[in-house]
């Protein structure tokens, strides 16, 4: 079996937030990036942070040429979170929180006080669909380290999709790829120093929907690229950081988890987490059963983890209080690249797909000096 590729925590998407606190004067216990610490030293104008989701370098490297623009200025590859899926990823990057200092460990997570498992980004039941109103208990998701610098010379934006939390009077409301980038555009070109943090939902989607290597994601990736670059040669004494929060891979098949009766009934509550990387909370007297059991049946797609070996192992940080959201086992998909159809209404049936240790955990770190861009320009022919 090919390696399973392990969050460090220190060349991590969290270490871009890290790098970046310290630079702001907002508290930080993670470690920093020399490389980015020391374009950030020169404190030019603008600083835009991009997180462009789901535009790992499997992405990268599937659909754009070694010469293309994003490509050539990868500064060095980063691992994600684990789970390496938007919810775990970006409250990571946001928050400057390992995962289990925050517990937005994946898409749905099981709370013993109301019995059920939730959709914690939509607050509804995962399987039904019902709306639940209770308190998580988890860190708030919108108390941002960029909110807590101690600078005063530069200012603080956000762009942001309507349904991300943010403080609004910083925000800029977007939609679609290109209003994300004629925000970010408009605020490089307003007056002073500006510090940007804008998250991007595609190429994410536009993956999920139609698979990695299809012709709608070479597409659109190029004209990202194409947008980044436009954005490089327009704005001067400004840096631009493009990473994202995880990478994608095609999907081969699934795994219908609810079809398995014997194995469902071993478990407290149906599977949570997310469909590469789901989690199991077991009955007592029954994890050896269960264990050997998964590893029958689904070995060659999935590896099974005792979750108490992946948090002494560091998996979610070395640090933090939400270890009890995981439950007895957690699963990660293997290069077969199959996803777990976990028991819900309205399943979704991805084409591309993200959340376990391969290689939708790596993404690069691009940065790019805006000034080192600008063409020379030619000199004016004489009449």
């Amino acid at each position: 079996m090919r390696r399973l590729i392990r969050p460090d925590w220190t060349n991590n998407i969290l270490n871009i937030s890290a790098t970046l606190a310290e630079w702001l004067g907002a508290p930080n216990d993670n470690a920093v990036l020399p490389e980015l610490q020391a374009m950030l030293e020169r404190d030019p104008r603008n600083v835009v942070y991009i997180c462009m989701d789901g535009m790992g370098m499997n992405p990268l490297e599937c659909n754009l040429p070694s010469d293309n623009f994003l490509r050539t200025h990868v500064t060095r590859v980063l691992t994600s979170t684990f789970p390496s899926t938007t919810t775990n990823a970006t409250t990571s990057l946001c928050t400057n929180k390992l995962p289990l200092e925050h517990g937005w460990l994946g898409w749905s997570l099981h709370f013993d006080q109301i019995g059920r498992n939730v959709d914690i980004y939509t607050g509804r039941d995962s399987q039904t669909g019902e709306e639940v109103q209770f308190d998580s208990g988890l860190y708030d998701d919108g108390d941002c380290y960029f909110y807590h610098g101690t600078r005063t010379d530069y200012s603080v934006h956000t762009v942001f999709p309507k349904y991300v939390t943010c403080d609004p009077s910083r925000n800029t409301v977007i939609g679609s790829v290109d209003e994300f980038f004629d925000a970010v555009t408009a605020l490089c070109r307003s007056e002073g120093k500006h510090f940007i943090y804008a998250y991007c939902p595609e190429p994410d989607g536009t993956m999920h929907e139609y698979g990695v290597t299809c012709p709608a994601t070479s597409k659109l990736l190029r004209h990202i690229s194409a947008k980044l670059r436009a954005l490089a040669q327009e704005m001067t004494d400004t840096l631009l950081i493009v990473s994202a929060d995880h990478g994608q891979v095609d999907v081969t098949g699934y795994v219908e988890w609810g079809e398995d009766n014997e194995l469902n009934e071993l478990l407290e509550c149906p599977p949570y987490l997310d469909s590469r990387s789901p989690c199991f909370k077991v009955k007592k007297g029954q994890k050896a059963r269960f264990a050997r059991l998964f590893r029958e049946k689904y070995g060659e797609d999935f590896v099974l983890f005792r979750t108490r070996d992946l948090i002494a192992r560091n998996y979610f940080g070395d640090r933090g209080g939400y270890a009890y959201m995981l439950g007895d086992f957690v699963a990660s998909g293997t290069y077969t690249n199959k996803i777990m159809i976990l028991p819900k209404k309205d399943p979704h049936y991805h084409k591309g797909h993200h959340t376990a240790l391969t290689k939708e955990m790596l993404v690069p770190l691009i940065l790019i000096d805006c000034d080192r861009e600008h063409k020379p320009k030619r000199n004016a022919k004489i009449k």
